[in-house]
């Protein structure tokens, strides 16, 4: 089913403006939202996941009200929050065992039969019966996913759920959510680039609680063809180039610095034609740098 997001705003007691009137339409499969800490997308997330109150706007999930139906919305959702806490000293078997009484599977057969389910799933069987707090970070999330898909959920939304996972951890919880997305819509919300390239066919980027553009992350790519240019530069010279250049990024390469400019023309100063890539396109629409047209 689609989710249809319109001019959801909310601003926090402090005057912090987390949501100013977003508008996404998200369908089914990978959905990637992308943004720096602080651009809405917890407050975004949390809202969705009927844990918290907008001020003005509305949101639906196929024909279900977001904002209204809560009770319906959350038999059809799970959610993995960016702080997922366990209880240490329960093992994952009982912790999941429970949490899928809270779901209403109080058929004993029938719950063991969902909890070892997931648990293969998510490659945890094997540990089943070791205390949740000797678990890695990337277990920890792994067993979240578990909690979140009991009930067979139609809307899943996942809140940051790699920062600070190893390599070969981000790798399997990449392939786990590959394959949750292929027939339910999840809405995978991350500051972490390489996040949505690798997982998501539709993406947006919000900052400061606007949505700056949406997409296909292939298409949005295609539009910064040839307005990316690259160059190696010293550290003396790095001030120079970031006050006479639309400087995106920099970083270091085999211990030199090497920058990159947005540019709808060869912008001279030794600089080089690079491929864009979809980092490219988060750094210059956040730097205000690169506006596209697109239809959220």
């Amino acid at each position: 089913m689609e989710l249809r997001i319109r001019n959801l705003s909310k601003t926090y007691a402090n005057g912090v403006v987390a949501l100013d009137k977003v508008t996404l339409t998200i369908p089914a499969g990978m959905f990637g939202l992308l943004g720096p800490n602080g651009a809405g997308k917890s407050t975004l997330m949390r809202t969705l996941a009927t844990l918290q109150e907008c001020d003005a706007g509305s949101v639906f999930f196929g024909e279900l009200d977001v904002l209204d139906e809560k009770d319906e919305i959350r038999r059809l959702l799970g959610y993995l929050p960016q702080d997922f806490g366990v209880y240490p000293k329960v093992t994952a078997y009982e912790l999941l065992d429970h949490f899928a009484m809270l779901k209403g599977l109080s058929n004993r057969a029938r719950r063991r039969e969902v909890v070892d389910g997931l648990l293969q799933q998510t490659n945890l069987f094997e540990v089943r019966h070791q205390r949740l707090g000797g678990f890695s970070g990337g277990m920890r999330q792994r067993f979240g996913i578990a909690q979140a898909l009991l009930g067979d959920p139609q809307l899943i939304i996942v809140d940051e759920p790699t920062a600070g996972l190893d390599p070969q951890e981000r790798v399997r919880f990449h392939n786990l959510l590959s394959d949750i997305g292929e027939d339910k819509t999840v809405l995978l919300s991350t500051h972490i680039v390489s996040d949505v390239s690798d997982l998501c066919a539709n993406m947006a980027i919000i900052n400061k609680g606007h949505v700056l553009l949406c997409g296909e992350p292939q298409k949005l790519i295609d539009d910064i063809d040839g307005k990316i240019w690259e160059r190696f530069v010293t550290k003396a010279e790095l001030p120079y180039f970031q006050r006479e250049h639309d400087v995106i990024s920099t970083r270091l390469l085999t211990g030199r610095t090497l920058i990159r400019v947005y540019g709808e023309r060869d912008p001279g100063d030794g600089f080089f034609a690079a491929n864009g890539d979809l980092e490219d396109v988060y750094f210059a629409t956040i730097a205000g740098r690169h506006v596209a047209a697109s239809n959220c």
